[in-house]
């Protein structure tokens, strides 16, 4: 194991390494199109395009990477005032605020949705239970902490699928170079650079540990790719769940593994986490088939729906075509569209040409109610001939 207890300045390398890893993502894909080759990047990731961020887009990336860095430094702090298991249990509650922050919004959740959340919660809450010490200090610090948590889930799912619709290479390649100062700011603050250069153990004698820092920052390069492409693929809510089945997963892997104890409390909260990502997977899965009938319908309405408008038009281009001094009778107007519009019956009295094509047009008018003609309703078939 490492000696490397300076969280920010970690958090500054692992920001250094997203910075580079952005970039290199994006000199890749400028080098393909060059040379006009097949990229893997796009292949991999998508269709990714750098956006130029306007104001108010520049404006959300200051915010969101506050957030973030936020989101670690009073992470920090709190683990000084509360155990590890309290900071665990109290962040089995992220999923809940993400849900009323999301609903602040405008987004909508269903009630299966909702319900099958809360197995979730009380199963990482029993997974673990254990060491609850903390003061009530602490517990504004663990509450702020997840809080902000919570709440960065649901700005980047907002950028990254609301009015900016950034990739989220791109969003990352904004965030970190802001994220990345803010963190070497708050580690000098906090004497974690004083610190660090007071053992050269760590980066001239031994390079062991900082090789082992630097490969953690390539992995949370991965990780973050991942995280952010979750959020927009799913949603915010689903990105938490999946961040409390991994906590509870860790710890049944170092049961496994390490030969970790736990209490009967803590195995049977796992087996309920277990149960209840398997109901949420189903709930979610059932949802998305069901939107997905929806818009089907939906689209097939809209394409009957044009379908009769051309009909319509069809036939009263027709009428209008019909030269009424021509036709000897009615028998001789065919109309088309399959649809039961002939005016025989209405005009069988009548044996003037001029009556049967008006009571066609008067007809079609009754059946699509959009035909503007000369008719007047109101008078008798025979009195239209009268007219003329």
């Amino acid at each position: 194991m490492v000696d490397f207890q300076y969280p920010y300045f970690l958090s500054f390398v692992h920001m250094f390494c997203n910075s580079l890893g952005t970039q290199y993502v994006f000199w890749r894909i400028k080098r393909d199109d060059k040379l006009q080759t097949e990229s893997k990047m796009q292949k991999w990731l998508g269709h990714l395009v750098r956006k130029d961020l306007d104001k108010t887009g520049n404006w959300y990336i200051r915010w969101f990477s506050l957030i973030f860095s936020l989101n670690i430094a009073i992470g920090n702090v709190s683990l000084q005032h509360v155990s590890v298991n309290f900071n665990q249990v109290m962040r089995s509650l992220v999923p809940f605020f993400t849900i009323l922050m999301g609903l602040t919004v405008g987004k909508t959740f269903t009630a299966r949705r909702i319900l099958s959340v809360i197995p979730l919660i009380v199963g990482v809450a029993m997974a673990c239970f254990g060491d609850m010490t903390y003061d009530t200090l602490g517990f504004i610090y663990t509450l702020s902490c997840v809080l902000l948590a919570a709440l960065k889930a649901v700005v980047a799912g907002e950028m990254l699928t609301g009015s900016l619709k950034l990739h989220p290479v791109d969003l990352l390649g904004h965030l970190a170079p802001l994220a990345m100062i803010q963190c070497i700011c708050m580690s000098v603050i906090t004497g974690e650079v004083y610190e660090i250069l007071k053992r050269p153990e760590l980066y001239l004698t031994d390079l062991r540990p900082m090789m082992v820092v630097m490969f953690s920052g390539i992995c949370s390069f991965s990780l973050n790719i991942t995280s952010l492409m979750t959020n927009k693929l799913t949603s915010p809510l689903t990105l938490t769940i999946a961040g409390n089945v991994k906590q509870v997963m860790m710890i049944a892997i170092s049961t496994v593994i390490f030969a970790t104890p736990i209490t009967p409390l803590n195995g049977l909260g796992i087996v309920v986490v277990l149960i209840g990502s398997a109901i949420y997977s189903f709930v979610s899965l059932q949802e998305k088939k069901s939107s997905q009938s929806e818009a089907s319908t939906k689209q097939q309405y809209a394409l009957n729906g044009a379908k009769k408008d051309d009909t319509k038009n069809s036939v009263f281009d027709a009428i209008d075509d019909i030269d009424i001094g021509d036709v000897e009778s009615i028998e001789e107007i065919e109309i088309g569209g399959g649809c039961d519009t002939s005016p025989h019956n209405l005009t069988s009295r009548s044996t003037s040409s001029q009556e049967g094509v008006r009571a066609t047009k008067l007809v079609m008018s009754h059946t699509y109610g959009s035909y503007e003609s000369d008719i007047d309703e109101e008078q008798p078939l025979s009195r239209i001939s009268e007219r003329q």
